[in-house]
């Protein structure tokens, strides 16, 4: 009887004391530039988004970033799932907001608890629609949660989505100059 061949662990044994990652001796260089370009995007994105006052709107690109950046060549970091998972977070998150304020509107119920159940269900929908669609992107699903707890219009909606799209733009044109350092 033929067993099943075992399957090699998919991440490296490592020592729980170890402080530094392994490869960052051989590759601090690069290490360091692209954490600098990941520092100038995010923050060339800033400044261009600074006039959104509502900053929890954007604070998902941050984490976008540190993917981007750190894992350029794994799925997650495609084009797909970038722009893809940014679509349908801000889609669930617009949608059920919009939902919720004419619920307030209607004094159905407290407004905060209106806001927060449909928050859950902005992030809910925005996650089955993630993996139904083939383009999760955990940071995007925290948009959806954004815009319905808070504030937010056109212009911030518009801000939001160019800057996914001017950080995945800048990822491709330097991804043959990234290693994944995770």
């Amino acid at each position: 009887m033929n067993e099943p061949e075992p399957t090699r662990p998919r991440f490296k044994s490592r020592p729980a004391w170890r402080l530094f990652d392994d490869d960052f001796r051989e590759h601090r260089l690069q290490y360091l530039k692209q954490t600098l370009m990941a520092t100038a995007s995010m923050l060339g994105v800033l400044l261009l988004l600074d006039l959104v006052e509502q900053t929890v709107l954007i604070a998902s690109l941050g984490a976008s970033t540190f993917i981007v950046f750190s894992m350029p060549h794994t799925k997650r970091s495609r084009p797909r799932y970038l722009l893809g998972g940014y679509l349908v977070g801000a889609l669930s998150g617009c949608s059920l907001s919009a939902v919720a304020a004419l619920l307030i509107d209607m004094s159905i119920a407290d407004a905060r608890v209106i806001e927060v159940c449909f928050a859950a269900l902005a992030l809910g929908c925005a996650f089955l629609i993630m993996v139904v669609t083939d383009t999760e992107h955990p940071p995007a699903a925290a948009l959806a949660l954004g815009f319905v707890l808070n504030e937010w219009d056109l212009y911030a909606l518009i801000v939001v989505l160019s800057g996914i799209g001017l950080i995945t733009a800048i990822k491709e044109l330097m991804k043959p100059r990234l290693l994944d350092l995770i």
